[in-house]
C-alpha cells in the first residue's frame, strides 16, 4: 500500500523535473538558431532567392559582395548590356577548340563538335572581309581538345591535349604550323602529357606549365620552357623551371610589357569512367578560381588581384587591347543549390596601369571556351557552349555562331 504522502513528494518532482527540461530545450534551440545563423555560407529561404557569400577579394566588393541578393537561376554580375552583331556562323560548331590571331586572320583549331565526335582540322576566319575562307586538316597525331597553344606571329606552336573524343588521355606531341606556307613540323615532346596547360612565349622560350596530369583530373604545378625560334626549337630538351603557385587546366596565359600573367582556371575536371571501352566522361569535383599570378625579371610569382569572380574555361577567351587584358565568358563555381555547372556571360576587363578589374558588358548570352579576337576597334568571339536560356546558366548547346560588338574599354 502507497502512502498519501509519497504520491505528493512524487509529482512535485516530476514537475519540477519537466519544467527543467522544457527551460534546457528553449536555452538549447536559442543558442543553436543563434550559432547557425552566423555560419551559414548562403541561406535557402521559401522563395526564389538565396544569399551567395561574399568572395575574398577586394574586385567582388565591388560588385555586390556580402549580402547579395540574387535569382537562384544564376549567379550574373551588374553590366552594361553591348550591342552585338551576328555574323557568318563557322564552318563546324565547336566546344574546348584553339584559335591564335595573326594580323587579321583568326586561325580555330580542332574541337569537339559533340562529345563523341572531335574535329582535326583548321578553319579560317578572315576579319577584313568578315568571311570564314579555307580549311584545313592538321595532323594526324594532333590532340583535338585541351591545347596549349600560342604565336611569334607567323609560327603557331601547338603543345599536348587530349587525343580523341569523350575522355580519352592526352597526348605529349608537340607542333608547329608555319601559317604562310600552311606546312607542320614536328617538336621535342612535353615530359608527359598534359590537358590544357597555360601556354606562352616569354623571351625566346616556349613557356609550358600547369594544366590537368594523365588522369585529366589531379592539377599539375610542373613549369617547362623550350628555346624557339622561327617556328624552330634551338634545344632538343624541355627546361625545368619554377613551379606555378596553383596547378589546373583552362586559364588564360597572357604576355604583356615583357611580364607573363596567368589568370583563372580550375583544379579537377571530368575523368573517363572507370573501364568505359569509350572513356565515357564521368563527372568529379572541380573548384573554380579567379586567382591571377605574374612572372617577371625575378622569375618569381607574384600574386595580383583576383577576378570578380572564379573563372575557367577562358584559356582562348581574351585579348589585350591599350594595356589591358579582356576575357569574355567562361565557366565559374556550381550552382549552390543545384550543383550544375555555371557559365559565365560577361566581360571582364583587368586594366595593366591600375591593375583593377571591371566588368564592362554582357555577351549575347553565357558561353564557355569562347574563340576571342579583336580587329578594327571590335571585339570578336565565336564557338563553345552556350546556356540553356536566359533563366538557367548550365550549359546546353555546342555552338559555332560568330559576334562581334564595338569594344569600349573603362579607363
Amino acid at each position: 500500500m502507497v502512502r498519501a504522502s509519497s504520491v505528493k513528494v512524487g509529482s512535485a518532482k516530476l514537475v519540477v523535473i519537466c519544467v527543467g527540461l522544457l527551460g534546457f530545450a528553449l536555452v538549447a534551440n536559442f543558442l543553436w538558431l543563434s550559432s547557425s545563423s552566423s555560419s551559414s555560407s548562403f541561406i535557402v529561404p521559401t522563395t526564389t532567392n538565396i544569399t551567395i557569400a561574399k568572395h575574398n577579394n577586394d574586385a567582388a566588393s565591388s560588385f555586390g559582395g556580402e549580402g547579395r541578393v540574387l535569382a537562384a537561376a544564376y549567379a550574373d554580375l551588374p553590366a552594361p548590356q553591348l550591342k552585338w552583331q551576328k555574323m557568318a556562323s563557322a564552318p563546324v560548331p565547336r566546344l574546348d577548340g584553339a584559335a591564335i590571331q595573326i594580323n587579321d586572320l583568326l586561325f580555330v583549331f580542332a574541337g569537339y563538335g559533340t562529345i563523341d565526335l572531335v574535329h582535326s582540322h583548321v578553319d579560317v576566319y578572315n576579319f577584313t572581309t568578315n568571311t570564314w575562307g579555307e580549311s584545313f586538316a592538321m595532323p594526324k597525331e594532333m590532340a583535338h581538345s585541351h591545347l596549349g597553344m600560342v604565336t611569334d606571329g607567323r609560327y603557331i606552336y601547338i603543345v599536348t591535349g587530349q587525343y580523341g573524343p569523350q575522355c580519352r588521355g592526352p597526348t605529349a606531341h608537340t607542333f608547329v604550323l608555319d601559317t604562310k606556307t600552311r606546312k607542320w613540323r614536328d617538336m621535342p615532346p612535353l615530359p608527359v602529357p598534359r590537358y590544357a596547360p597555360a601556354t606562352q612565349l616569354w623571351r625566346g622560350r616556349l613557356h609550358v606549365m600547369g594544366g590537368s596530369k594523365e588522369n585529366r583530373h589531379t592539377p599539375g604545378l610542373e613549369h617547362w620552357s623550350l628555346a624557339v625560334k622561327d617556328g624552330k626549337p634551338l634545344e632538343k630538351e624541355w627546361r625545368s623551371e619554377i613551379p606555378i603557385p596553383r596547378g589546373g587546366p583552362h586559364r588564360s596565359c597572357v604576355v604583356v610589357d615583357d611580364r607573363l600573367y596567368v589568370i583563372g582556371g580550375q583544379e579537377g575536371d571530368f575523368m573517363a569512367k572507370p573501364g568505359s571501352p569509350i572513356f565515357k566522361c564521368s563527372r568529379r569535383l572541380e573548384v573554380v578560381y579567379g586567382d591571377v599570378y605574374m612572372l617577371d625579371d625575378e622569375m618569381k610569382w607574384k600574386t595580383l588581384p583576383s577576378m570578380p569572380k572564379p573563372n575557367s574555361h577562358i584559356e582562348f577567351a581574351w585579348v589585350v587591347v591599350n594595356n589591358s587584358i579582356v576575357i569574355s565568358g567562361g565557366t565559374t563555381e556550381k550552382h549552390p543549390v543545384t550543383k550544375k555547372m555555371v557559365l559565365n556571360g560577361e566581360v571582364f576587363q583587368f586594366n595593366l596601369n591600375t591593375l583593377k578589374w571591371s566588368v564592362i558588358g554582357k555577351l549575347p548570352f553565357r558561353v564557355k571556351t569562347t574563340l576571342v579576337g579583336f580587329w578594327n576597334g571590335y571585339l570578336y568571339f565565336t564557338s563553345g557552349q552556350r546556356d540553356k536560356g536566359p533563366d538557367d546558366p548550365s550549359p546546353k548547346k555546342v555552338i559555332g555562331e560568330m559576334y562581334r560588338t564595338k569594344l569600349k574599354l573603362n579607363v
